[in-house]
């Protein structure tokens, strides 16, 4: 029997009771039904690496997922109607991708920082205002994806995040660029177009692995002494 059922774009509008019982399922594939709910039930499935249920009408998650502890390639929760996020998620420690973008979320759950195995955290076009105070627990992310929220600062402990390559703060409300970046060893992308930026700081320059750094659409301006040294360095800076 096949580990693998993908049931895209069927127009269910609720999942089958037999899907529940393909407890042998590795990737379950439940993408633009018109689903409404999840069941309690989704917690048999203890053998799930993906499970994709973007693309839905979903208003919540039941905590019953965070059963799913064997859930480690992919979690696709994107283009829902969610306004929360159960606490319970932050027992997916094995999980490497997580896509809670385009919903209604006004704040993450500061269990969210418990996924130690997460690589790429994607959250745009929510309406967050703010990060979980612990996210720099987040030891293992490369990826980060912020753009289309109302994020004023980050947290400090962002700067615990040494595997952090890409960046993306388009679209937020930043009115200057969080001190706490300072301290990444292996930042590439800095995405900080469409913010409310009005200066920008020297440290820019010691960023060690910068190599692209977007500042359109914002007041500020590099001044030649940084525009010069990123230059020489090989960063690309758009303004």
């Amino acid at each position: 029997m096949s580990t693998e059922l993908d049931l895209w774009k069927q127009r269910l509008g609720h999942v089958p009771e037999e899907v529940w019982r393909r407890t042998e399922l590795r990737v379950l594939i439940l993408a633009d039904n018109e689903l409404t709910t999840l069941p309690p039930a989704v917690a048999a499935l203890q053998r799930l690496r993906t499970l994709d249920l973007g693309h839905n009408r979903l208003s919540e998650v039941p905590p019953d997922i965070g059963e799913l502890t064997d859930l480690s390639d992919f979690l696709y929760l994107h283009d829902n109607q969610l306004t929360t996020l159960p606490e319970a998620l932050g027992r997916l420690t094995a999980l490497r991708y997580l896509n809670i973008g385009e919903n209604r979320l006004t704040h993450l759950p500061d269990a969210l920082a418990d996924l130690a195995s997460l690589l790429e955290l994607r959250a745009e076009h929510n309406r967050l205002t703010a990060l979980p105070a612990g996210l720099g627990r987040l030891r293992a992310l490369r990826e980060l994806h912020l753009r289309g929220n109302a994020i004023s600062e980050l947290p400090p402990s962002i700067a615990e995040l040494a595997e952090l390559r890409h960046l993306d703060l388009r679209d937020n409300q930043l009115t200057a660029v969080p001190e706490a970046l300072a301290a990444l060893p292996r930042l590439r992308h800095l995405d900080l177009r469409s913010n409310r930026l009005a200066a920008l700081p020297d440290w820019l320059a010691a960023l060690p692995a910068l190599e692209k750094l977007d500042l359109r659409w914002n007041a500020a301006r590099p001044s030649p002494a940084l525009l010069a040294e990123l230059t020489r360095r090989g960063c690309a800076v758009l303004y």
